[in-house]
């Protein structure tokens, strides 16, 4: 079977516009994707490729202000499965604590919480370091009883962590129909209940919560226009985490969470990337 080897450059390059970008190349036919140091590989049957499918994922693409370049070739002949498990998916723990990995890991260490992820899924595993970063903070909240919000939730690792260490109920939110089946099968393969999924951004917040805990791993530029619809879902003494920016970044949110009556905690950083932690 011949595929194509595609190579997006994103700008920003940001794991929100490749999880994106990921999520409507699958509705046009391309089947994995590896996330590169400037954007995004991805690989589609020869005989699938439609030229102006793709043309119409970047003339149409939902996030503004995003900029999507690609080139294209021929792949190699090669068994892609076996090349995804060797070479992408790898596992990850972290604090010693959580384990994430596919069904086809194995020796995977016992760790305190064990969460499953589909190997089809290229983003959201947990490698991202902001991603970690929220993981990290999950880890360390109490959790158990208060209802929480995933908003960006794409594969919907931080609500499955968060719903096996106690919070409940849990929602879960993406723009993407790609990012809520591959949740709810997600969801599926680790055996918990109470997280609900939908799709729609900040908009759909309205009518919903409140929440004690929101999580928001997006972007800079979203955070900051949507900072007021998360404050309008918390309560005195809830709980918002924000990630998908830098460390030069937090001045700039802090201002803006500070504006809307949240009060600064903390950051954690890794390699340049942060999360903050906010209260109201």
């Amino acid at each position: 079977m011949k595929y194509l080897e595609f190579h997006f450059k994103t700008n920003p390059n940001t794991e929100i516009v490749n999880d994106v970008l990921a999520g409507i190349l699958g509705d046009a036919g391309f089947e994995s994707f590896i996330e590169q140091s400037d954007g995004l590989d991805a690989y589609i049957q020869k005989d699938l490729y439609v030229e102006e499918d793709v043309k119409e994922v970047i003339s149409s693409f939902p996030l503004s202000n995003t900029s999507i370049e690609y080139t294209w070739k021929e792949a190699e002949d090669k068994d892609w499965n076996e090349e995804w498990e060797k070479n992408f998916f790898q596992p990850i723990v972290i604090d010693n604590r959580c384990a994430i990995h596919s069904t086809f890991h194995h020796d995977i260490p016992k760790v305190e919480y064990d969460i499953v992820i589909n190997p089809q899924m290229a983003f959201g595993t947990g490698h991202h370091e902001t991603t970690s970063l929220i993981i990290a903070e999950l880890l360390e909240a109490e959790l158990k009883g208060k209802s929480l919000l995933d908003m960006g939730c794409g594969t919907s690792i931080l609500a499955i962590l968060a719903r096996m260490r106690g919070a409940s109920p849990c929602t879960a939110i993406d723009i993407d129909e790609w990012c809520v089946r591959n949740s709810l099968e997600n969801i599926e393969l680790n055996g918990v209940d109470n997280i609900t999924v939908s799709q729609g951004d900040a908009s759909s917040l309205e009518g919903k919560g409140p929440f004690d805990v929101i999580i928001a791993n997006i972007n800079r530029n979203i955070l900051l226009n949507d900072m007021q619809k998360y404050v309008s879902c918390m309560t005195p003494g809830s709980e918002l985490y924000i990630s998908g920016f830098y460390v030069e970044d937090i001045p700039l949110l802090r201002a803006k969470a500070e504006e809307n009556g949240l009060h600064y905690l903390h950051y954690k950083e890794k390699n340049n990337w942060a999360s903050v932690k906010f209260t109201l």
